[in-house]
C-alpha cells in the first residue's frame, strides 16, 4: 500500500520560507510523477505544482511561478516544495500526490490523475 506523508509546514510571516517535503513508501516511487496541491478553507482544491518522474519536467500554477520550486530525490523516495516570498494568499492545507499512472512524461495537472494523498500539511502566512 502506498503511503504518502507531508511534513515542513507552519506559521511564517509574509516574505518567509519553508521547505514541504513528502515522504512515499510502499510504491515504486520513480516511476510515477508527483503533485503538489493545496486547498484554503472553503476553496476548492487546487494544482499548485508537478514533477515528472525523472525530475526532467516539472509544472506550476501561474501564481507560484518564481517563487515555489518542485523537486524530488529518488533516492530518498521524497518529493519537495521550496517555497519562498510567502504571501497570505498561500495559506491552505498542501498535500503531495501520486500520479496513477507511469506513462506520462509530462506531469499532470488535473487532481484526477492522482489516486494517492497523504494527509495534508498546514502552511499559515501571517501579514
Amino acid at each position: 500500500q502506498v503511503q504518502l506523508v507531508e511534513s515542513g509546514g507552519g506559521l511564517v510571516q509574509a516574505g518567509g520560507s519553508l521547505r514541504l517535503s513528502c515522504a512515499a513508501s510502499g510504491g515504486s516511487f520513480s516511476n510515477y510523477a508527483m503533485g503538489w496541491f493545496r486547498q484554503a478553507p472553503g476553496k476548492e482544491r487546487e494544482f499548485v505544482a508537478a514533477i515528472s518522474r525523472t525530475g526532467g519536467s516539472t509544472r506550476c500554477v501561474d501564481s507560484v511561478k518564481g517563487r515555489f520550486t518542485v523537486a524530488r530525490d529518488n533516492a530518498q523516495n521524497t518529493v519537495y516544495l521550496q517555497m519562498n516570498s510567502l504571501k497570505p494568499e498561500d495559506t491552505a492545507m498542501y498535500y503531495c500526490a501520486r500520479a496513477y499512472s507511469s506513462a506520462w512524461g509530462v506531469p499532470p495537472v488535473q487532481p484526477n490523475a492522482y489516486n494517492y494523498w497523504g494527509q495534508g500539511t498546514q502552511v499559515t502566512v501571517s501579514s
